[in-house]
């Protein structure tokens, strides 16, 4: 028993220990593995994160906006300019008050002017830096003269920047080349953030670990270890999320970027790339762009304590704001020019020197966000002809417009100006305006104003309120009529008598004048100088309703116009813009000459895109539109436009005409002189009935900015089969100069009145017309 005991105990099996041998293929197995996934995945992302950032580099790294400028102020001996509006057009364009020696500056003693241009790029060529010399005197300029710089007769001042047309997430930015970068910027930007830019692979252990240790020590985040490279990709590809993740994607993308690109491509990218502040919805971005906006200068030309600044804002453009937070920035640019000292990059009187500068920061952004919102809205709307709005927003498009500041600053008081006295109680809270200024030969807009406040950026009634446009379409219904001068000429009788027109249906219309008074005949041109709506009415039906509509087409009315004969009164609605465009015509004697905001278009490199040269077409006979001009003239000194004379200088000879309708829901008056056209609309948003006239409304904005502006008489050639001759218009006779009744007036050839009346009784003003051609 014992042996068989014995025997199987010998057989039994002791308890197996855990064989650890056996156990490691397993687990390296497993680690194998799993390492090898995550290389596959990692390989994986790699790749995709490569492919980002070629993608990016190799592709528009910027979405640049289009710039858009004012036209550029020409200053010569005789330029006619006040000198409050130079000064102010100076400062426009981001000049300085200063010594006028440094670029950009200017000096103003009275009406002595010393100014330092600082060149521009114009599509015709560069205009290099001068110096400048000038008086004004009567609102012109006299004595000018070039200090220094290339002599010229005319110099071209740097346009303002009116506006911008910004990508959809708002970044703006001035693109700089490297080589055009001041040297002290890149070094004192290297010398601050990254000083072994040059050595490391795009991150920088020692710098991460040394930046560990002191915050550690400081017990909150005073160092960062981040390399130049890591900020740019942090900026330019990822969100600013403080994740595990994004760190090692930071890392990855930074190592990457620098195996694909030189250090050079990569300072010049984050040169373009940094963030220094916030304009209202749009960021500055970019070295270049911000030193317009601190200093109202170019990169190329900044100061020692100015770069020092820039450089000590990348830590915080917020925090280190020198508007807002001026001692915060002075204490941290002050810093920055001691690292420069530091770093040999300065030597030390240099850097005592830029610690004691102020900040230097110009008061007001010399570049603001579409300082004329409505005349922005009328560029826009003309670019959209020719270009698509994401090549506006992306392309760095330079646009040069036809804004004149001078005249759209007298517009734009004219009419906060005019606005507040007109009406009362609530009805003057209700009103608003629109005034359109152009050249009167060119048709460039020089001036738009789309409301009570010009800079609110809202609905644009120069171009979006088409409103019934009254008595202003009266010119028009009487040039189709002296256009057949075997029916009608300035003094045929039109008969200023009620009628009734009954329609087919039955509805019947009974028009009246604005007075509802009645006078019998009267002489065709007092019937348009004096507004008169019967005759109006009755020589429309005679020429057709149709004809007028189609002189209206051919002055650039393209919107639809009814041929009711209410249309005869002005019920047809258009904008300001429109009536400006109408009016341009007539203003031309005959030729429509389409209205234009733009001059050029270049891209970013400054290579001509467009040209909006002048363009004309002939669509009246001037001698009919002469006729007309007389009688607009004849609105200005005996009608319904005399009030203008209150403001205007009595020597200014103008043409215009009032406009008005129902309930003076429509205010309007459109005008010219022989340089402006302009065209004034007063009435509600909700066209709400008012007290107001063409002349007790619209009349005043306009006389207002008429009164401001330094202009010439208009004075309209005489075209050829146009006869001036003594008229006695009450009995459509010819007559003599002294006779009573007489008035000079213009005759197509061949139209003349056959009888002819004398005045042999005057004997008074025979003798007075005697010694005045004596004396002529």
């Amino acid at each position: 028993m014992k042996k068989s005991n014995s025997s199987s105990k010998s057989k039994r099996k002791s308890p197996r220990k855990p064989n650890r041998r056996a156990q490691r293929p397993w687990f390296w197995r497993f680690l194998f593995r799993f390492g090898a996934i995550g290389l596959v995945l990692l390989a994986g992302w790699t790749v995709y994160l490569d492919a980002v950032i070629t993608s990016r580099f190799e592709g528009r790294r910027f979405e640049v906006p289009s710039r858009v400028y004012a036209r550029p102020l020409e200053l010569y001996d005789g330029a006619g300019i006040s000198s409050g509006a130079l000064e102010r057009e100076l400062q426009l364009a981001g000049f300085r008050k200063g010594d006028g020696s440094r670029a950009g500056t200017y000096r103003r003693s009275g009406g002595h002017f010393v100014i330092s241009t600082r060149g521009f790029p114009f599509p015709d060529g560069e205009e290099p830096r001068r110096r400048l010399a000038l008086n004004i005197y009567g609102d012109k300029v006299q004595d000018f003269s070039v200090l220094s710089g290339e002599s010229s007769p005319i110099v071209r001042l740097e346009p303002a920047q009116i506006g911008g047309i910004y990508p959809s997430h708002k970044e703006d930015r001035i693109l700089v080349q490297l080589e055009d970068v001041p040297a002290l910027l890149p070094t004192t930007l290297m010398a601050v953030e990254d000083r072994n830019f040059y050595d490391h692979f795009g991150i920088a252990p020692l710098s991460i670990a040394r930046a560990m240790l002191a915050n550690i020590q400081a017990g909150q985040i005073v160092q960062g270890g981040s390399t130049l490279t890591q900020q740019l990709v942090k900026n330019f590809f990822l969100t600013r999320d403080q994740t595990l993740l994004r760190k090692g994607n930071e890392a990855l993308m930074s190592i990457l970027l620098e195996l694909h690109y030189e250090k050079g491509d990569i300072l010049e990218t984050y040169l373009n790339e940094v963030y220094l502040g916030q304009a209202g919805t749009r960021s500055i971005n970019g070295f270049g762009l911000a030193s317009q906006f601190y200093f109202g200068e170019s990169l190329k030309d900044l100061q020692v304590h100015q770069i020092a600044l820039l450089v000590a804002m990348v830590k915080g453009p917020s925090y280190y704001n020198p508007r807002r937070h001026p001692d915060r920035a002075t204490e941290r640019r002050n810093l920055v020019i001691s690292e420069m000292e530091e770093a040999g990059l300065i030597d030390s009187v240099r850097a005592a020197n830029a610690r004691g500068m102020p900040l230097g920061v110009s008061v007001k952004p010399s570049y603001s966000e579409n300082r004329y919102p409505a005349y922005i809205d009328l560029v826009r709307r003309h670019l959209s002809r020719d270009y698509r709005e994401e090549d506006l927003r992306s392309e760095g498009l330079r646009i040069f417009t036809t804004l004149n500041p001078a005249i759209q600053y007298a517009a734009e008081f004219a009419v906060s100006d005019t606005l507040g006295r007109l009406a009362s109680g609530e009805t003057r809270k209700a009103l608003e305006a629109a005034l359109v200024v152009t050249a009167k030969d060119s048709g460039e807009v020089l001036a738009l104003v789309g409301g009570r406040d010009p800079q609110y950026a809202g609905f644009n009634r120069a171009v979006d309120a088409n409103r019934p446009i009254g008595s202003l379409i009266k010119p028009f219904i009487y040039l189709s009529a002296l256009e057949q001068p075997d029916r009608y000429t300035l003094v045929t009788p039109v008969l200023d008598k009620s009628f009734t027109l009954e329609f087919d249906d039955g509805r019947r219309w009974q028009p009246k004048n604005y007075d509802e008074e009645e006078r019998g005949e009267v002489p065709l041109h007092k019937a348009l100088s004096n507004s008169y709506n019967l005759p109006a009415v009755r020589v429309g039906l005679d020429v057709g309703v149709g004809v007028v509509k189609e002189t209206l087409q051919e002055f650039g009315v393209s919107s639809s116009i009814s041929e009711y004969p209410s249309m005869l009164l002005g019920s047809v609605s258009m904008s300001p813009v429109t009536v400006a465009q109408m009016y341009q015509g007539l203003a031309t004697s005959g030729f429509n000459t389409p209205l234009r905001t733009i001059r050029e278009v270049t891209d970013a490199g400054g290579e001509a895109l467009s040209r909006y040269s002048l363009e004309v077409d002939q669509v009246a006979d001037p001698a009919a539109v002469h006729l007309v001009q007389y009688a607009m003239q004849e609105t200005m000194r005996e009608g319904t436009g005399r009030s203008a004379y209150y403001s205007v200088p009595e020597k200014l000879t103008l043409a215009g005409k009032t406009g008005t309708t129902d309930d003076g829901r429509d205010s309007w008056f459109a005008g010219f002189s022989g340089d402006l056209l302009a065209v004034a609309w007063v009435g509600r948003d909700d066209n709400g009935p008012t007290t107001l006239t063409g002349a007790s409304g619209a009349l005043p904005v306009w006389s207002r900015f008429m009164a401001q502006v330094p202009q010439h008489s208009f004075s309209p050639v005489v075209p050829d089969g146009v006869q001036y001759r003594w008229v006695n218009s009450e009995r459509q006779a010819l007559t003599q100069e002294h006779c009573d009744q007489a008035r000079l007036v213009p005759l197509i050839s061949g139209s003349e009145p056959t009888q002819t009346v004398s005045c042999s009784g005057n004997l008074q003003r025979r003798v007075q017309g005697w010694f005045k051609g004596l004396f002529e």
